[in-house]
């Protein structure tokens, strides 16, 4: 993709779609972007990003249109009306995490539209965001894969290229499962030890720099045991997340009960903390 080209990012204003969008800009790339909330992507004009109160103005003639929001409903009644006029030659980008039924509804949207369609869910939250070290699970037509290589370049760390269209989210829902799990598992692990009358933190020394640690595990873990629950990936997110997980599982007579309790779990704990990061699924099972 040559520099000159345009693209439109759409949730750039979003915990995602802010620090994306801002390494977009900063790599040389032409940025216009939008958020429904437009205060909160204002700042990225100060990184050259031209910052449009309607998503109309953002998409009119970009090469690429990126979604970045929470959910497939949300993308959808955002691009709604948007893609009418857009060229033949315009690719959208959705990078968002909708589910299998999502992005089924958002390639038949672009076939509706004649346009091409790329699927590409993110593995990272805030911070890998920030740092432009996101790995992208991208699937779509083949001929598209060059032209985007400056995109993906700009804001990950590595691309993986799955297959046709609905591949990338496929392998996100199969991420995410282990993401949850890791997160739910520390959660009850460490209220366990709690209960039993011990310092908690001995948990994860015990299992520090051996086969049983992660990375992911100690970050997660530490956040629990300092109740710092300040969201780099939603409580009400990652419940969604792990809802579409099961329902692809559903969709194909997969009975994973773990998978099923996480949600509840989640579901359970976003009732009253969805607003903070997921490790506070932990405020679930800690003694109280």
């Amino acid at each position: 993709m040559a520099q000159e080209k345009t693209v439109a990012v759409l949730g750039a204003g979003g915990t995602m779609g802010f620090p994306m969008a801002r390494n977009l800009a900063r790599s040389g790339l032409s940025v216009r972007a939008w958020n429904r909330s437009v205060e909160k992507a204002q700042p990225l004009a100060d990184d050259g990003a031209d910052v449009c109160e309607r998503a109309a103005d953002a998409v009119r003639g970009a090469d690429v249109i990126l979604t970045i929001l929470a959910d497939a409903d949300t993308v959808l009644q955002t691009v709604d009306g948007v893609l009418d006029g857009v060229d033949s030659d315009t690719v959208w980008l959705q990078m968002s995490t909708v589910g299998e039924t999502g992005t089924e509804r958002c390639i038949e949207q672009a076939r509706e539209r004649g346009i091409a369609f790329v699927d590409a869910p993110v593995l990272g939250t805030k911070q890998p965001a920030e740092e432009a070290k996101l790995v992208i699970l991208a699937s779509g037509p083949q001929e598209q894969q060059t032209g985007l290589e400056p995109i993906f370049d700009a804001v990950g760390q590595r691309t993986i290229w799955v297959g046709e269209a609905g591949s990338g989210t496929k392998l996100k829902l199969a991420t995410n499962s282990w993401i949850l799990a890791v997160v739910e598992g520390a959660a009850e692990t460490l209220a366990l030890a709690e209960g039993l009358g011990l310092d908690p933190s001995l948990v994860l020394e015990a299992v520090k720099g051996g086969t049983l640690d992660l990375p992911y595990l100690q970050m997660k873990g530490r956040a629990m045991l300092e109740r710092n629950f300040e969201p780099s990936f939603k409580l009400e997110l990652a419940a969604k997340d792990a809802a579409l997980a099961q329902d692809a599982a559903e969709r194909r007579g997969l009975d994973l009960p773990l998978l099923a309790t996480i949600r509840q779990r989640f579901d359970e704990g976003a009732r009253e903390h969805g607003d903070q990061d997921m490790s506070a699924t932990y405020l679930t099972s800690a003694p109280r």
